[in-house]
């Protein structure tokens, strides 16, 4: 066993245990939701957090195939992590304060919305969307990278 293969191993292992814990943390967050000064977020990153808990298995289960250097699994891993972390905190920060309107728009009337917050409020949410795109787009070239070898030659 190669160290790349053994790093991937470890990592799509990680992968795992962090997706079960999105998915668990969904759960949780969703007896929250009556109790947030904005409901509707609350329940958008109650969704978000179920749906990246399962991409993060389904990642899980495909990393150790990747073909890629140590390295680049290392990028790809922090990328993704980071991306997914990030972007569910911003919905939770907007969730709980009730605001952010300036980077989580809603279209259409909805009830529960967000409200404009302080600038200092708005600024960390906006930091904190806007930062997860590039590593998360990051992230899923290298994957689709790492499985550029053909369907049933081995790895």
């Amino acid at each position: 066993m190669t160290a790349s293969t053994s790093l991937l191993s470890r990592q799509g292992h990680r992968l795992l245990q962090i997706g079960v814990a999105l998915i668990l943390f969904s759960a949780f967050e969703g007896f929250a939701i009556p109790l947030l000064a904005s409901p509707r977020i609350g329940l958008s990153a109650h969704t978000l957090s179920g749906f990246q808990g399962a991409l993060l298995l389904a990642f899980g289960l495909i990393w150790p195939k990747l073909e890629l250097s140590v390295a680049t699994a290392w990028a790809a891993f922090w990328c993704l992590i980071y991306s997914a972390l990030a972007i569910l905190a911003a919905y939770v920060v907007a969730g709980f304060l009730g605001v952010g309107i300036e980077t989580i728009a809603l279209t259409g009337e909805l009830p529960h919305g967000l409200a404009r917050g302080s600038a200092a409020r708005e600024t960390i949410i906006k930091i904190l969307a806007y930062s997860s795109a590039p590593p998360g787009l990051a992230a899923f070239v290298l994957i689709l990278w790492g499985l550029r070898g053909r369907a049933g030659e081995p790895a």
